[in-house]
């Protein structure tokens, strides 16, 4: 995608450079080479800015040093007020903060969004398709979700776009999701094996959102869907085999038992979201149809990321 004219300038802030917010940061930061005159600035905690840990002082130092600039706010204990005025030096506003700070988070970060008068607002929603699921599912934190979406599309004076990526790659094959159980090589798969899942890695995600923030026709309004690769859980075993070269039975974990298992255990984040994605609803869409499809941009397959990651496994 070398050949693309130069593109309009933005400035944009990112907040957090986490997991997906360093990646994001750094294809930002690329890509803003093709829109001269555009900024790219992080908001981090004044303790994280000025850290001594060494491995996130190599981050901050790394951030620097691809021009990225630093703005010192908390999200979490600063309020709308004192929040409002940081985000509204910026054209552009991208949530890369997770909900690690609690369900009421994303909420708030729309509210400073829209008090704030920044151009467009892409809130921390990549992953599932909300709306599809619908409200009172088994992971009550995506209904704070939906109220997100809901204020948006009530106001038209702060454009918003949605990211929709799926699960993390990585977090399929979490021992703790205990959806691949390598001691007994056993695929659970969630529902059946004919039940579907979107998987995006976190640096393809970081590569695809900087290319549609800049994209032009200009994003808005909408939701985009990427994904690395949408897979059956039964694929998910013929990956593994063909990887790891042995075989893996698989085993069904349907709804009503993950239902059963969550009543048991009714605050346990991980059986919220086994039970969501076990009933296959907004969880994964057919590859061809994405933002990464249609501008053939290369992406990591699943049997790619197992590859990389799981040979020793």
């Amino acid at each position: 995608m070398t050949d693309i004219k130069q593109l309009p300038p933005q400035s944009i802030l990112v907040l957090g450079a986490g997991e997906l917010g360093l990646p994001v940061l750094r294809n930002l930061a690329k890509v803003a080479t093709r829109a001269p005159g555009s900024s790219i600035s992080v908001l981090l905690r004044e303790s994280t800015i000025h850290t001594t840990d060494p491995g996130k002082k190599a981050e901050i130092d790394e951030l620097r040093g691809l021009g990225i600039r630093m703005v010192a706010a908390d999200l979490v204990n600063d309020s709308i007020d004192e929040l409002a005025p940081v985000f509204g030096r910026f054209d552009t506003v991208i949530g890369c903060a997770g909900m690690v700070a609690g369900r009421e988070t994303p909420m708030k970060l729309a509210r400073v969004a829209l008090k704030s008068g920044v151009k467009r607002y892409f809130p921390w929603q990549f992953g599932v398709d909300f709306e599809v699921i619908g409200r009172g599912s088994p992971q009550d934190l995506f209904d704070a979700q939906l109220d997100v979406r809901e204020l948006l599309r009530a106001q038209d004076k702060t454009e918003w776009v949605i990211i929709s990526t799926g699960m993390f790659t990585s977090f399929l094959f979490e021992p703790v999701f205990e959806v691949v159980d390598f001691e007994h090589d056993t695929v659970n798969a969630l529902g059946s094996p004919e039940t579907s899942v979107t998987l995006t890695t976190p640096d393809d995600i970081g590569v695809l959102t900087a290319e549609i923030v800049f994209f032009e026709p200009r994003f808005r309004n909408e939701i985009v869907y990427l994904s690395g690769d949408t897979v059956t859980y039964g694929e998910v075993a013929g990956v593994l085999e063909r990887v790891l070269g042995r075989p893996f039975k698989q085993n069904v974990w349907t709804v009503p038992y993950l239902l059963e298992e969550l009543k048991k255990d009714p605050t346990h984040h991980i059986k919220k979201y086994r039970a969501v994605f076990a009933q296959g609803r907004g969880v994964s869409w057919p590859k061809a149809g994405t933002f990464n499809a249609q501008q053939s941009i290369p992406v990591t397959t699943a049997e790619a990321w197992a590859r990389k990651h799981l040979s020793g496994k």
